[in-house]
């Protein structure tokens, strides 16, 4: 038991986690504007921060990608509808939507680099399973995530 409790202590030391922080869900009326800002724990240059929606019983949608310092990056379909703002201060990132109509109804995601993979004008959720290759290595995972927490 001390082996695998050192080990997890060790480990932890080389782990660094992220939190981004949204707001609460939040309904508009069609045609009106839509604010959406997440929270960072990281220097907004060190990493893009995306922003991606999902409609219901669709594939995620990736919409943006926003980093101080850099162009922002839009999906060419969504640029004359959204844009995204930084406050590096705050280390807050915005996304300010237009003209917001039912079709743009669904669940808006924000993300930093590394947590979505963009194909195209899509974004694909990196899969957990990656991670879990063996029982051993999954388990030892779920410890330390739960330790860390």
């Amino acid at each position: 038991m001390f082996s695998v409790a050192f080990l997890l202590l060790a480990a932890a030391s080389c782990v660094k986690c992220e939190q981004l922080t949204q707001a609460a869900a939040q309904a508009v009326q069609s045609g009106q504007s839509l604010t959406i800002s997440c929270q960072v724990s990281y220097s907004l240059g060190s990493y893009p921060t995306f922003w991606i929606r999902q409609a219901a019983g669709k594939t995620l949608e990736w919409i943006g990608a926003a980093r101080t310092g850099y162009t922002t990056d839009y999906n060419n379909m969504m640029k004359n509808k959204f844009s995204i703002t930084l406050q590096d201060s705050s280390k807050t990132v915005t996304l300010n939507g237009q003209n917001m109509q039912h079709e743009d109804s669904g669940v808006y995601y924000c993300a930093r680099r590394d947590t979505v993979i963009q194909t195209s004008s899509k974004a694909v959720q990196k899969l957990l399973n990656k991670l879990f290759q063996t029982t051993r290595e999954g388990l030892f995972c779920v410890i330390l995530c739960i330790l860390l927490y």
